[in-house]
């Protein structure tokens, strides 16, 4: 089942300004909006109009150690650094990259989980689907949320080129979806902009919530393929041991075991149709297990 488009947002809480009286409506976020976003937010709005001084030199690029580099990530991630230095988070390497390196904010965001390709289908790994549901992603489907940060690809070699966060997504009068962005680098300050879901120069979202989960197979590697190796280990397929986080030739063989076991077409892949089955498997063992029902001695008081 494909996901519904959400309800319209009645007040334009995450836009700049009303958009009463335009053809676009606003749209509610899918998942809640964590504090730390809207800070986030706040600050990257206040930069908007900062603007580049001689031979390109930014504060952004002096925060990373190169005032004259290019700096649409460091717009990012300096603005991520103030909200922990303001309000004593710790999102940086956390919640958010520090990078400037080319495809390095992409794959960091691959390596946590949390991923969506424009297309729906990740290299080197496989097809996409949202977390619950059984149909894959198609493109241009996933509608980016506030604090989700844009990569995007000028080149066939589809390394990324430049990065921005979602501010908010509208709903045009025809269906189609417009992100509004806040970037820097562009070209020569921070400005708010525009792009819709449909622009193939878009390669994915790193997003702040964990919303889809994909096909994995022998090489990869990341927490998805951990969160794997831990189902497969709580249902008696994998030893303790062989969580590593990487999809290695043990978490290959057990899945091959898993789908010869359950009638299910042998890859060796972890594919929908066998993750779905794990999950299933795994929902109803903690259903029965009466330890996970228990309540630690500590929390009894809670219940008196």
């Amino acid at each position: 089942m494909k996901r519904l488009i959400a309800s319209v947002l009645l007040l334009c809480l995450m836009a700049p300004a009303c958009l009463a009286g335009s053809e676009e409506k606003a749209l509610r976020p899918q998942w809640p909006v964590p504090e730390y976003v809207t800070q986030l937010l706040d600050i990257a709005r206040g930069e908007v109009g900062y603007k580049e001084g001689a031979h390109g030199y930014s504060k952004y690029g002096e925060y990373w150690g190169d005032g004259y580099a290019q700096w649409c990530a460091e717009f990012l991630c300096w603005s991520v650094d103030q909200v922990d230095k303001t309000h004593g988070t710790q999102l940086l390497k956390h919640v958010y990259p520090l990078y400037s390196g080319q495809n390095t904010g992409m794959r960091w965001f691959i390596k946590e989980g949390r991923w969506v390709a424009r297309n729906g289908n990740l290299d080197e790994w496989g097809y996409q689907w949202f977390k619950g549901e059984d149909e894959f992603i198609t493109a241009g489907e996933y509608i980016p949320q506030p604090g989700d940060w844009v990569f995007f690809s000028w080149t066939s070699d589809g390394n990324t080129s430049h990065v921005a966060m979602v501010e908010y997504a509208v709903q045009n009068k025809d269906g189609s979806i417009t992100i509004h962005c806040l970037e820097g680098n562009n070209p020569d300050r921070v400005a708010r902009v525009t792009y819709s879901t449909a622009d193939k120069k878009i390669l994915g979202y790193g997003t702040v919530h964990d919303v889809a989960d994909w096909t994995m197979r022998f090489g990869n590697t990341g927490k998805k393929v951990t969160e794997l190796q831990e189902k497969l280990v709580y249902l008696g397929w994998l030893s303790a041991d062989n969580v590593t986080g990487h999809y290695g030739i043990n978490t290959q063989d057990a899945i091959t075991r898993f789908q010869t076991a359950y009638d299910l077409k042998v890859l060796g892949i972890a594919n929908i149709e066998t993750q779905t089955l794990i999950n299933r498997l795994v929902d109803e063992k903690r259903y029965q297990d009466p330890d996970a029902w228990s309540v630690p001695e500590e929390d009894e008081d809670f219940f008196e």
